[in-house]
């Protein structure tokens, strides 16, 4: 008998009281569990019982997740470590079930491992191009579809309904989430009487935080922010109190805040509390109701005339009894009801949590950058966090290549550039949310240079000589040449730089060659036809 079918035998049930739980086919989880754990006898797997490479994230450990420390695409990587398999394999179908970019997944069949194979691919698990086809392979090969067809075999004749069957493994105590008692049991967010309005593990990104800042629309001027912004990408919003009522719904998506509902809580001293959201593509409450901690009172989105991009808009209003009122920096209210309700997650804005400055615990007023996270390292969790809504997936090679490739090059080219270190957090932020990094202080004899990361995972050098824009999809080859420049200690920074751009400048001048004859290609193909 093969390893692979060996596994499958090995950890079957796990499997199947995963589909009857969630909806996940069997066959599905067990080819992951037999990439990702090279069949139970990965060091992960075998030390810390981790089958699927789940790194611990901060919520994890404090919820008092055990972990192990390994070294992945750096030292000392923390990641989950398990009393059992089973719990394994339970964390990994938490893992997709909150996470909003598989949610197409569940809508499949259980039994449709196709299809849930090529969703996991789209969804970003894995972006090296096949990983839906070596999943269907390893299936096939060893008919684990076969456990798919048992399960299913076995709920009907039983009348139950997947993803509702009670799972023994989930009240584990080593299986941690984060809500505010750190003990959710479910999906269910309003098992609490607070909520953040996003559902996150570890932290919610803040791409623009109270106060002044400069117009987003007119860069010209500054403008007071009266809210905070948060990378979304099409989440559901939440209500963050219990006993809150509809006051407000707008569903003109056209107006400056676009579609958007605010909430009010009523306080003992006859003060009020508002709190609103804009930007969002839909709402599911009206005007008069009375909404829970965690109830989605909508999904995040871009509706707005005054908006550049999807996020949510979170803004928090004080009416005092007398009937004046002032807007009030989100992150204290966030503080607050995260105290109460012991919600431990963070509000991060270039580095910085700032909700430190209102906790009780951490009273400083003036929060500095956390200086243990370079630019580079800040990109980096950026980029690989599913918290900050612009999550790439992790545990591909290429993927990891890419992403260390893209996160090497920004901190070399603002280092170059002189920027101060806050200059710097903003400009990994930046390249982060827009997976685009600027590299024009790395070919200053350019009139624009930038490296993107696509869709499809690939590393794509765009530059313009001033006359034309040119396209160059970087090989394996040439990132890994880059990567040992920019890996070599023994080189200065201008070192680096000169040898890059004589690299980029070889792709600029392939370019430029590969176009001039396709021009004077379909020139002479004119002039034959001229001829005859």
């Amino acid at each position: 008998m093969s390893k692979n079918k060996d596994y499958a035998e090995e950890y079957a049930e796990y499997a199947m009281e995963q589909m009857r739980r969630y909806g996940i086919p069997a066959s599905v989880t067990l080819a992951q569990g037999i990439i990702e754990s090279s069949n139970g006898q990965s060091q992960l797997a075998r030390n810390e019982n981790n089958h699927f490479g789940i790194k611990a994230t901060q919520a994890w450990i404090v919820g008092g997740g055990k972990y192990g420390l390994y070294t992945d695409d750096k030292l000392n990587e923390k990641f989950c470590s398990y009393g059992s398999v089973g719990k394994s394999y339970e964390h990994h179908s938490q893992f997709l079930k909150k996470n909003q970019r598989y949610a197409g997944c569940f809508k499949l069949s259980p039994d449709d491992y196709q299809g849930w194979s090529k969703g996991l691919e789209k969804a970003g698990y894995a972006t090296a191009g096949k990983y839906a086809s070596n999943l269907v392979g390893i299936i096939e090969k060893n008919d684990l579809q076969k456990y798919d067809q048992q399960v299913m075999a076995e709920m009907k004749a039983k009348g139950l309904a997947f993803r509702t069957v009670q799972n023994h493994h989930t009240t584990n105590s080593d299986i941690v989430y984060t809500t505010s008692s750190n003990c959710r049991k479910s999906d269910n967010y309003a098992m609490s009487s607070y909520s953040f309005p996003l559902k996150r593990d570890e932290f919610m990104l803040l791409t623009s935080p109270f106060g002044m800042r400069t117009d987003p629309i007119d860069s010209s001027k500054q403008q007071m922010h009266k809210g905070i912004d948060i990378q979304t990408k099409l989440d559901d919003v939440l209500a963050t109190e219990n006993q809150g009522k509809v006051v407000v719904v707008n569903q003109n998506a056209h107006t400056a805040s676009g579609k958007s509902v605010t909430l009010e809580y009523q306080r003992e001293n006859g003060d009020k509390c508002q709190i609103s959201y804009l930007h969002l593509s839909s709402i599911n409450v009206k005007i008069g109701d009375e909404v829970k901690a965690g109830q989605k009172i909508g999904i995040s989105g871009n509706t707005g005339t005054r908006t550049t991009g999807e996020h949510l808009h979170f803004g928090v209003k004080q009416i005092a009894a007398d009937g004046t009122s002032r807007d009030i920096d989100p992150a204290a209210y966030l503080a607050e009801i995260g105290q109460k309700g012991n919600i431990q997650l963070q509000a991060l804005s270039n580095g910085t949590d700032l909700l430190d400055k209102y906790k009780e615990a951490t009273p400083s007023k003036n929060p500095q950058i956390d200086m243990t996270l370079s630019p580079e390292e800040w990109m980096k969790k950026l980029l690989s966090s599913e918290d900050s809504g612009v999550g790439m997936s992790s545990g591909d090679p290429i993927m990891e290549l890419v992403t260390t490739l893209f996160t090497s090059l920004m901190a070399l080219a603002v280092q170059i550039d002189g920027k101060s270190e806050e200059e710097k957090m903003q400009a990994a932020t930046d390249s982060a949310i827009k997976k685009q990094v600027d590299l024009s202080a790395l070919m200053p004899s350019l009139k624009e240079c930038s490296l993107s990361i696509q869709e499809n995972g690939k590393a794509l050098l765009q530059m313009n000589d001033g006359k034309d824009s040119y396209n160059h999809e970087l090989s394996t080859v040439e990132m890994n040449r880059l990567q040992s420049i920019l890996g070599d200690s023994g080189l200065s920074d201008a070192d680096k730089q000169q040898r890059i751009a004589g690299m980029m400048n070889n792709a600029l001048l392939t370019q430029q060659a590969s176009r001039n004859y396709e021009q004077n290609a379909s020139q002479q193909e004119i002039q034959n036809l001229q001829i005859r």
